[in-house]
């Protein structure tokens, strides 16, 4: 593995709320992925566990929600270390696209 990619993506939402997009949100992860993936993912308190197969690669993630700020922690094996820069670029230009509500809940 690479060293790992951390974006913080500030909200004003508080961690519950910022929890629930995000958890309304992971099913959407496929879409935006090219060919087959496969997305695994689990909670653990405030940690969201991703782990993301495709093309024979697989990134692992975890997203930490905070009251003011989502962490995501990024690794990318070798094959994909060279894209890093471009992935860590458009997570902090989309990012907040993960706590966007599109289950018509409470609004932050």
């Amino acid at each position: 593995m690479t060293a790992p990619i951390h974006v913080d993506l500030p909200h004003n939402l508080g961690a519950a709320e910022a929890k629930r997009r995000i958890e309304a949100g992971t099913g959407r992860l496929e879409e935006f992925i090219p060919g087959a993936a496969e997305v695994r993912s689990a909670w653990t308190g405030d940690r969201l566990g991703l782990q993301v197969s495709a093309m024979g690669q697989e990134v692992n993630a975890q997203i930490d929600v905070r009251e003011t700020v989502v962490r995501v922690e990024l690794l990318l094996p070798p094959a994909l270390a060279f894209f890093g820069k471009a992935i860590e670029a458009a997570l902090r230009r989309k990012g907040t696209d993960l706590l966007e509500d599109r289950s018509g809940g409470a609004r932050g």
